[in-house]
């Protein structure tokens, strides 16, 4: 069945050629306008831009001026009867700006510099004549503010502040003296303009703001543009306009700024991520146990630094309770770790931060042992003495040592001074060693092998060499770009029975994980890595890789041994109990076919070269004993290495931060490495 529409009939009038062009141009430009809207519609799904991080554009407004102070002498030519005080004005201020700020950072920052208008009117005075007086200026500059820009809540909401360099363009002013309200006939008086003298021409300021940021295009757009109302406050602090007189300026500045920038293509961005800014690798190390590793006859140096200006202990050594004594054990120091030590020889540092633990605990298993303690201060021996007694009273309260068995001494310098008259460089550091108490003592269970005298140091300790499994062991994940590609990435780590374990969130482009942490109680075991990481427009990318993770172990053979022996200040000669030492201590304990590894090492203090050649000089000294001993019983069959490191950084045996660590850092390390077997 065919439907039929029947048309009202119209007269032929009411059409024509030219309402058939009106309506096809019509009927065109619909079409038109629907098609841009859908291309439009259809970029505005597929291509978003990113926040630009370099905007551009231009500040405006109003700077509100209140004057304080005063100002009577304009120049050489015009001093007003009456000085002038308090006033305001309202001036402009325009500024080109610029700024940066990461979109993904709180942090950025801004400049701003142009016309900055000071311009205002003083309150009105009365002259001595009854008549009133009037002054207003003109006052402006060229204005160059830096700022740092703040984003406390990650918003549109912002704070800045920096300082302002102000240079002078405009110095003018006015002033009008009225007539007499009494004499309103009187003829008025000529107004006097000119500019201000001791006008300062450079201007050093301050000021501090917020404002906010109002989006005026989508992130559909690439150019986008910012319309930010701010508001900032500039003290009077270094803003007097003359140097002469008291006149200062303290302004209020509200406006707005008009800012555009360009951001990225977020999906270009990704698309760079996923195939070129990340790239993952894993080094999982074969983790082959060595074959040998040291034991440690570490010296015990007979001194306790004191700080500048203090009697007491340093907080640095490790100082024990009563109930703390009867668990404290001389080889098992690492319980008692002072608070705060460098990364490098951390366990040497512990052994001496005990130093009073373990003349303590030595003394109690020793009971006829005595020693004295000499404190040696800059301030005098007053001074020194209440260094020794601090010691001397936490040795009897802590460890019950009996007050008859330590006696002590106060002086000015120590018997052995590292500071030498006429010395005029790095006092202060050699000052920070002469701040000491010496540890003096006859006992034979306290001291040094083949020592006595009041120099002798102490009895060494044994340092066993525990293991535990170091950094380069680990396995390190390398996922490079992703602190600036990526939100957050994660891994899955999966064995061979598909069992996953999860590890992460991370920001860092690198990441190591001990090989326990992943293979548990097995040795080794291989696996499947997954790399999951969200870019920072949300896309997710994943990387696969397998590895194999071998378990760390210690070293299989236990054979190394190392002792160090000390050195005074600027000595390169052992004295003769060192001697002694290294001839009959020493010497006897090297095996057979052994490499002897000699080290010298200086403190900072000094010349560079001076240390440089000072080290060497200790270490041949060395060298030389133990030949001269090994020569006694006829022996040539030991080879050395010797080395000289001077004062260097980076194969220093400790840091330089303080007294102690200076002083172990002027050493001889002595290596000896049995032959192969």
């Amino acid at each position: 069945m065919i439907s039929t529409t029947k048309y009202n009939e119209k007269p032929c009038s009411t059409w024509s050629p030219k309402n058939l062009t009106i309506k096809s141009v019509a009927l065109v430009a619909l079409s038109w306008l629907s098609f841009q809207t859908s291309v439009q519609a259809q970029e505005t799904l597929e291509v978003k831009y990113t926040k630009p991080s370099w905007y551009f554009g231009l500040a405006g407004g109003a700077n509100f001026n209140f004057y304080r102070g005063s100002t009577q002498q304009m120049n050489a030519s015009f001093t007003s009867p009456k000085a002038f005080h308090d006033g305001f004005g309202a001036g402009l201020f325009i500024a080109p700006l610029l700024e940066y700020r990461p979109a993904d950072s709180r942090w950025g920052v801004m400049l701003q510099a142009g016309y900055d208008s000071r311009k205002g009117d003083f309150d009105q005075v009365t002259t001595v004549c009854d008549c009133p007086a009037d002054l207003s200026t003109n006052l402006s500059y060229i204005t160059v503010e830096p700022s740092l820009r703040f984003a406390p809540f990650k918003s549109d909401f912002y704070l800045y502040g920096g300082p302002r360099l102000a240079f002078n363009m405009d110095k003018s002013f006015t002033y009008q003296l009225g007539v007499n309200p009494a004499f309103p006939d009187q003829e008025p008086n000529a107004a006097v303009k000119g500019d201000f003298d001791n006008v300062n021409k450079t201007i050093v300021s301050m000021q501090i703001g917020a404002g906010y940021d109002i989006p005026l295009s989508s992130d559909s757009n690439k150019t986008q543009f910012v319309l930010s109302p701010f508001v900032s406050f500039q003290p009077y602090f270094g803003q007097n306009p003359r140097s002469t007189e008291t006149w200062n300026n303290t302004t209020v500045r509200a406006g707005v700024a008009l800012k555009f920038g360009q951001g990225q293509n977020i999906q270009q961005s990704t698309d760079m991520v996923k195939d070129a800014e990340v790239k993952f690798s894993i080094n999982s190390p074969s983790n082959v146990p060595g074959e040998s590793r040291y034991n440690e006859i570490f010296p015990l140096r007979n001194y306790v630094y004191f700080n500048a200006g203090s009697t007491e202990i340093p907080n640095r050594y490790v100082l024990l309770n009563k109930d703390q004594v009867k668990d404290f054990k001389e080889d098992q120091l690492e319980v008692f770790a002072p608070k705060n030590l460098s990364d490098r020889s951390k366990r040497q540092m512990t052994v001496y931060y005990n130093v009073l633990n373990i003349l303590g605990d030595r003394m109690q298993k020793n009971p006829s042992s005595t020693i004295s303690l000499v404190g040696s201060s800059e301030n005098g021996p007053a001074d020194g003495l209440a260094m020794a007694e601090s010691i001397k009273t936490y040795l009897v309260n802590v460890f019950a040592i009996a007050p008859s068995r330590i006696s002590t001494k106060g002086q000015d310098k120590p018997n052995i001074p590292s500071e030498q008259p006429g010395a005029t460089l790095e006092l202060g550091l050699l000052r920070e060693g002469d701040r000491r108490v010496s540890i003096e003592s006859t006992s034979p269970d306290l001291l040094m092998e083949f020592q006595s005298g009041p120099d002798a140091q102490l009895k060494p300790v044994k340092i066993v060499a525990l293991q535990g499994a170091p950094a380069e062991s680990y396995v390190t994940f390398d996922n490079k770009g992703a602190n600036e590609a990526l939100s957050s990435w994660s891994l899955q780590i999966a064995d061979e029975q598909g069992k996953v374990q999860s590890f992460g969130p991370y920001t860092e482009d690198v990441v190591s994980i001990p090989g326990k942490a992943i293979l548990g109680s097995r040795p080794e075991g291989d696996f499947k890595v997954k790399m999951i990481g969200q870019t920072k427009s949300g896309k997710i990318i994943e990387k696969e890789s397998p590895i194999h993770v071998v378990l760390w172990t210690p070293a299989k053979v236990e054979e190394g041994i190392r002792y160090s022996i000390i050195y005074e200040f600027n000595k390169s000669k052992a004295i003769s109990i060192y001697e002694k030492y290294l001839t009959d201590v020493i010497t006897p304990k090297i095996p057979a076919g052994a490499t002897v590894i000699i080290h010298g090492h200086t403190d900072v203090i000094g010349e560079e070269v001076h240390n440089q050649d000072l080290s060497l000089a200790r270490a041949n000294d060395v060298k030389n004993i133990i030949e001269s001993g090994l020569s006694k019983t006829g022996r040539s069959d030991v080879k050395f290495e010797l080395h000289g490191f001077g004062e260097d950084d980076n194969k220093a045996p400790f840091e330089n931060n303080t007294p102690e660590e200076r002083a172990y850092n002027r050493t001889v390390i002595i290596d000896i490495i049995p032959a192969n077997k």
